[in-house]
């Protein structure tokens, strides 16, 4: 199966400016994906998805191909990675006769990824038969979906999940099924999942790859900058 990893790392950031080329530990922050990519073994090609022309100079120097430049109306705060994705598989398609089965999402805000978190997903995506995989990691139990609470206007609860008096709300550890939420280090699809009627990074079949909290913090804001400095800390103390 071939397989494209695409780095996604555009030029804006308002939580943490500058965020991508930011040292963390005395690297830019994007160097440890591009590392845990090229480490990994499982990519026919790895390339960089960027609007910045400082973070395409960074990412050639730590060895991924910029074919491209993103469109700056593909860099905006709300841009999903739906149309990013597109852009660049198709700008590889069309302009190169670049053909991949499949195509990895490495956002450089999951820094402690490893390379193999993602030869493991490959390897899930083509012995599960799956449209696709994503990361995930445990909800801690006070925040399983089923102790959730909705309320009304007048400020009357219910369980968010069923709608039940909160008196039905499970108490016990031990009765709450497992809840998982995306932790944004994995995302893997089937390529012809863009290019569907119905175009989607997911399709109709996604499996979950389970990573322990450690390797799933996603760097979105000061606080989990200062804790991911802090992780390294640790490591590197240990």
């Amino acid at each position: 199966m071939k397989v494209l990893g695409v780095i996604t790392a555009r030029g804006g950031s308002k939580g943490i400016p500058g965020k991508n080329l930011k040292l963390l530990a005395g690297k830019p922050l994007i160097a440890y994906s591009i590392d845990a990519a090229q480490r990994s073994g499982v990519f026919d090609r790895l390339v960089l998805s960027t609007d910045d022309p400082s973070i395409a100079d960074i990412g050639r120097a730590f060895g991924c191909e910029v074919p491209f430049m993103r469109p700056a109306e593909l860099a905006l705060d709300s841009t999903p990675h739906l149309p990013v994705m597109i852009h660049a598989v198709a700008w590889l398609r069309e302009r190169e006769g670049y053909r991949c089965d499949a195509v990895m999402i490495l956002q450089p805000t999951s820094p402690f990824r490893t390379p193999d978190d993602i030869s493991n997903a490959v390897r899930l995506l083509e012995s599960s038969g799956a449209d696709s995989v994503v990361g995930v990691s445990a909800v801690p139990p006070h925040f399983n979906p089923m102790r959730i609470l909705a309320a009304d206007d007048g400020g009357m609860a219910t369980l968010f999940v069923s709608g039940e008096p909160v008196r039905r709300r499970p108490v016990r550890r031990q009765d709450l099924p497992k809840a998982w939420a995306i932790n944004e280090a994995i995302y893997l699809f089937r390529t012809p999942l863009l290019f569907a009627a119905e175009p989607s990074l997911y399709g109709d079949r996604t499996v979950i790859y389970v990573m322990p909290d450690e390797r799933s913090l996603a760097i979105d804001d000061p606080r989990d900058w200062d804790a991911a400095e802090r992780a390294i800390g640790e490591h590197t103390a240990g």
